[in-house]
């Protein structure tokens, strides 16, 4: 094993030498102090790494008596070891490294549910799993997606049932319909969206509802002349932002007037429903142009 020191490690070793300097001990000494104070770091370190350890049973339990050697590499050296070395990558992306494996060898048995399972308690949310999966589909196959699809509907069955209510609860405070899924531009939007049609007649009405933490990409709404958009806060709360100021709170009865050409994005706030009327303005040569989502970093910034 290489060990390596780090802040702290050093801290103590700087003392040392402080010490040294500043009442005189004897280089023998200082030697003495200086391996017992590196082997209590080891032993700390031992310590440290021990509890980021992974424990794992399930190959005793299940197969200890039968194959006893692939019991002990799959809990000490399989999750023992890889498993636990968080320092170099997460347990969250790992998990998602093991399900894209395994589907990708067609291998949709119990194995598949636990790392499901895994994954869930790793972090990784029913939209983001439905997004994975989406996306293997494409390079592993589409009967394999399918079949890892209705694994997974089971393991974030509580989390749809949760959605369900908390849509149905959001619903009763807007007289406005939340609509159908927002399939159509999903590609442009981090999380579930719905649209409902309120006017395709003189002003094209829209009422957009965002699940919370879901944003549109940044966009622009292109016209020769007249064109852009408004939009009008009815439930929930969140956000407007314009490329280079600062993002506006909105709220219902909040009115935001978008100019033609403007770059610009809009969405939920992070802990809740939200839902806007949005008017189509008229204009000459208007069309859409969807461009880079709105990171991570960016959105986490707004409270």
């Amino acid at each position: 094993m290489i060990y390596m020191m780090d802040h702290a490690d050093r801290v103590i070793l700087q003392r040392f030498k402080v010490k040294r300097l500043f009442y005189g001990y004897s280089m023998k000494f200082m030697k003495f102090e200086l391996i017992i104070a590196l082997l209590v770091l080891i032993m700390n370190s031992s310590s440290i790494m021990a509890q980021k350890s992974m424990k794992q049973t399930a190959g005793r339990e299940q197969l200890g008596d039968f194959a006893p050697k692939f019991a002990e590499l799959n809990d000490d050296v399989l999750f023992g070891e890889v498993w636990s070395r968080t320092d170099k990558l997460g347990l969250r992306d790992r998990s998602i490294v093991t399900i894209t494996s395994l589907i990708s060898q067609g291998i949709t048995d119990s194995s598949l549910v636990y790392h499901l399972q895994t994954a869930k308690q790793n972090g990784v949310t029913r939209t983001e799993i439905a997004e994975i999966l989406t996306h293997i589909s494409f390079y592993a196959g589409w009967p394999k997606a399918w079949a890892a699809f209705r694994l997974a509907k089971d393991v974030w069955a509580e989390d749809m049932v949760r959605v369900d209510d908390d849509k149905a609860a959001f619903q009763r405070e807007m007289i406005f319909p939340i609509g159908e899924p927002n399939t159509a531009y999903a590609a442009y939007f981090i999380g579930n969206s719905y649209l409902a049609s309120l006017s395709k007649e003189q002003v094209l009405v829209s009422n957009v509802t965002f699940e919370p933490g879901c944003r549109n990409n940044w966009h622009i709404h292109r016209a020769k002349s007249g064109g852009g958009q408004m939009l009008i806060g009815v439930a929930g709360r969140g956000w407007y932002q314009e490329e280079g100021k600062p993002a506006v709170e909105i709220l219902p009865g909040t009115v935001i007037h978008i100019p033609a050409n403007i770059k610009h994005w809009h969405g939920a706030a992070a802990d809740g429903w939200f839902a806007h009327l949005a008017f189509e303005v008229p204009g000459e040569g208007t069309s859409n142009e969807w461009l880079e989502p709105v990171t991570d970093e960016e959105y986490g910034k707004l409270k």
